[in-house]
C-alpha cells in the first residue's frame, strides 16, 4: 500500500471514528434527561440545550455523510490516487471536527455561526474530490 492510499484509509477511518463519538454523545447526552424517550427529541429544545445541539451535530454529519462516503468510496473502488484528493479528506475531517467542536462549545441562534464557515469548508472540499473524480472518470 502506498502512503498516499494509507493516508486516505486513515483519513476515512478517523471520519468513522468521528461519526461514532457524534452519536455516543448525542445519545448519552439525552439519556441523561428526565423522562427521555429514545428517538424522540423534545420539541422546546434549541441551541441553548447541549442535547439539542450534540443531535443537532450529529444530524449534520449524517446529512452530510452521503455524499462525503459516496464519494470516498468511489474513489477506493477505482483505485484512484492523488495527493490533493487526499488533502481534501483530511481538510473535510478536520473541517468536520471543528464544526462539531463549536456546535457542542457555542450556544447561538445566529447564522452564520462560526461553525458555519467549517461546514462550508468541508461542503468545499467535498466538491473539489468530487471535480477530481469527474475528471479521473471522463
Amino acid at each position: 500500500m502506498t502512503d498516499l492510499a494509507y493516508s486516505a484509509y486513515l483519513a476515512f477511518y478517523l471520519y468513522l471514528i468521528m461519526v461514532l463519538i457524534q452519536w455516543a454523545v448525542a445519545t448519552a447526552s439525552k439519556a441523561k434527561q428526565p423522562n427521555a424517550t429514545p428517538g424522540k427529541l423534545d420539541d422546546s429544545l434549541s441551541h441553548g440545550s447541549f442535547v439539542f445541539r450534540t443531535h443537532r451535530t450529529f444530524q449534520n454529519t449524517l446529512e452530510n455523510s452521503l455524499l462525503f462516503v459516496g464519494t470516498v468510496l468511489l474513489a477506493f473502488v477505482i483505485s484512484y490516487q492523488s495527493t490533493i484528493f487526499a488533502v481534501c479528506m483530511w481538510v473535510y475531517l478536520a473541517a468536520r471536527v471543528v464544526h462539531m467542536v463549536l456546535y457542542y462549545a457555542i450556544a447561538t441562534e445566529k447564522n452564520p455561526s462560526p461553525r458555519s464557515y467549517f461546514f462550508l469548508i468541508g461542503v468545499l472540499a467535498n466538491l473539489v474530490m468530487l471535480v477530481l473524480l469527474g475528471l479521473r472518470l471522463m
